[in-house]
This record gives C-alpha cells, sequence and structure tokens, in this order.
C-alpha cells in the first residue's frame, strides 16, 4: 500500500515538473522570443551619433511590447552595450527581444530600399535621397554638386545628375555620401555595359549626351513605344545642324516645368538650357532619364522627321511632319485645342 502511495506522489511529482517546465518554457518563449514589435509590423529604430542607453531606451520603448522591453533592458544591463552602442537603423519586427538586441548590439543593420526616381533636378534627388539616409538634403546637394566631386566622377555639376540611373539599391541608413557615390557610380559602370556603350559610340554620343538627348526625350512623353521616334527625330536635328527647339529645355531654363503652352517671349530666354537660342544639346540632362527614354535614344528610329506636336486629342503622343509647313498645321490645331479646352 506504502509503495502504491509512492508511486502515486512520485506520478504527480513528475507530472508537477512537467507542467512546470512546460508554462516555463511557454514564458521563456513569450519573454525572449516572440515578436518584439508592438503594432505587429516591422518598425525601424535609428540610433545616432549622440545617443546614450538611455535615448535608445526612449526611441524603442513605442515600437516595443512591454515584456520586449523589459528583456532588452534586462540584457542591456548584463552586457557592456551601454559602452558599445552602435548607430544605424534597426529593425523591430518579428525577431523576439533576444535576437533583436543582438543585432542592434552587434551592429546588424536593416538595410534601406532607396529607390532612384526619374526626377526633374539634383533638388528632387536630395529631397528623395535624405529621406531614407542620414545625411540631409543640403548636405548632399552640396557635396554632389561640388567641383571636387563632380571630378572625380569625370562630370560637371550640370552633369553630375547623368550619374544616376532609375532603379532600386540597397544602403545602410548611416552610409555616408562618400560611400552612397562610389556605389552610384559603380551602379553606373554596371549599367553602361559594352552593347549600350557601343550603341553610344555608333551613334556619335557619350554617355553623358546620350543621357541629356534621354531626358529631353523623357520629358516629352510618357509613351515608351514613342520614345524611340521622338529620338529619331532630335537626332536628326543635330545631324542638320538645326536647333534642337525642345519645349522641355524652355521650360527648364524658366522653371515652368508644367507649362502647356511655350509662349513666345520664353523662346528668347538667355539660358544654355534653351535650345531655341542655342543650338546643339544642353549642357547637361534636364531630369533623370528613365532607363525606357535611354534605351530609345540608344535604339532611335530611322525616318524622315524634323518635326513634331502633340496630339490635339491630348492622349500625350505626337503628330510628326518632315516639313515645316505641315508641323505649322498640327500646331494650329494643337493651340486650338488647348483654347478650346481653357487650357493656358
Amino acid at each position: 500500500m506504502a509503495k502504491s502511495k509512492r508511486k502515486q506522489n512520485k506520478h504527480r511529482g513528475l507530472k508537477f515538473i512537467g507542467i512546470f517546465g512546460f508554462v516555463g518554457a511557454i514564458l521563456i518563449y513569450f519573454f525572449f522570443f516572440s515578436a518584439m514589435s508592438k503594432s505587429g509590423e516591422r518598425e525601424y529604430l535609428t540610433i545616432d551619433d549622440n545617443d546614450n542607453i538611455d535615448s535608445v531606451y526612449a526611441k524603442l520603448a513605442p515600437l516595443s511590447t512591454k515584456h520586449g522591453m523589459w528583456v532588452f533592458k534586462q540584457l542591456a544591463a548584463v552586457t557592456s552595450y551601454k559602452d558599445k552602442i552602435e548607430k544605424g537603423r534597426y529593425a523591430v519586427g518579428s525577431m523576439g527581444a533576444l535576437q533583436t538586441f543582438r543585432y542592434i548590439a552587434n551592429g546588424r543593420q536593416a538595410p534601406v530600399s532607396l529607390t532612384i526616381r526619374s526626377v526633374r533636378t539634383l533638388g528632387d534627388l536630395a529631397k528623395d535621397v535624405s529621406k531614407k539616409m542620414m545625411f540631409t538634403r543640403s548636405e548632399f546637394l552640396d557635396s554632389i554638386t561640388s567641383d571636387e566631386v563632380c571630378k572625380k566622377y569625370g562630370y560637371t555639376p550640370e552633369t553630375i545628375i547623368a550619374m544616376f540611373v532609375p532603379n532600386t539599391y540597397d544602403f545602410y541608413w548611416d552610409t555616408t555620401i562618400a560611400r552612397f557615390m562610389e556605389k552610384m557610380d559603380k551602379e553606373n559602370k554596371r549599367f553602361w555595359t559594352f552593347e549600350r556603350t557601343e550603341k553610344a559610340e555608333k551613334a556619335g554620343f557619350t554617355k553623358v549626351e546620350v543621357m541629356t538627348l534621354a531626358s529631353i526625350v523623357d520629358e516629352e512623353t510618357d509613351n515608351e513605344a514613342e520614345m524611340p521616334k521622338i529620338a529619331g527625330m532630335y537626332i536628326n536635328r543635330l545631324k542638320a545642324k538645326m536647333p534642337l527647339q525642345a519645349d522641355p529645355t524652355v521650360k527648364f531654363a524658366i522653371g515652368k516645368f508644367e507649362a502647356h503652352r511655350i509662349y513666345h517671349k520664353w523662346l528668347s530666354y538667355d539660358s544654355p538650357y534653351n535650345t531655341y537660342k542655342y543650338k546643339g544639346l544642353p549642357p547637361g540632362p534636364i531630369r533623370i532619364p528613365c532607363v525606357a527614354a535611354i534605351d530609345a535614344v540608344l535604339n532611335y528610329v530611322h525616318h524622315n522627321y524634323m518635326y513634331m506636336c502633340a496630339k490635339e486629342d491630348f492622349s500625350g503622343t505626337h503628330n510628326f511632319a518632315e516639313t515645316y509647313e505641315e508641323h505649322q498645321k498640327n500646331a494650329d490645331r494643337y493651340a486650338k485645342a488647348l483654347t478650346e479646352h481653357g487650357i493656358e
């Protein structure tokens, strides 16, 4: 009988230990390994040069669960983290507090996906870039327009925009401007394959000239299928030593990017970007051209058109003409349509 009771007690003891161990395992998992993000979504903690352990806690607390924050503080207390805080941008998401702490303590940043868009100005580019990086818009703009930086990469302040090719690139948040530019230079060289370089040379253009003409083509239309035809028209003008007379260059020169009409008084505006006043290509691109526009210049359509005008149906495409007389008829129809629709 006593032996039977001992067996029962032993069985109860083992059962209790099992339950205790199971509950303990759940608690350990909950505190150390369950998602740390309070919102359930991936959030980002940015740590600056001047942050200390208290400011790190202050930044992390709004992003973290209470138990995750508690674990993080305990781990920080038993390690030397407060003396070795690494600046950067770190993910706080599905990882538990233990793994999150290890990543932050070891400086393992979450990469930033930065999209270089087809924007009009260096100011627009600087605004996009600085939103994702540690440096400011003005710091970036001052650096990339400096003679020293431009010369290093073979550009001028007017042509440095040609260095940037639209795409999405990965960086770390605390990447310096110098490292950022080094990567952009490598990506530019990667974009300019042997095939693209050979086509540019065959057409008689440098890479910057291709980018400059592509920027005009890009401004002329959103219709990618029409881009090679537009590029061919401008190349015909260059070969004939005619002024490009590209409306987008006038808009760029005077800063009227959204204008639908080009007024006669604008055509005499004295700017090297005004291709009504000065022959040849402008000093540099008037925007970062999209890849389709770049390839349109490299694969331009051979034809005899010398003129083009936006279609009066506002479809975003163009009427092309070989003679000025034919072109004037197209232009008159477009002007009439603008007036009828009350467009200035």
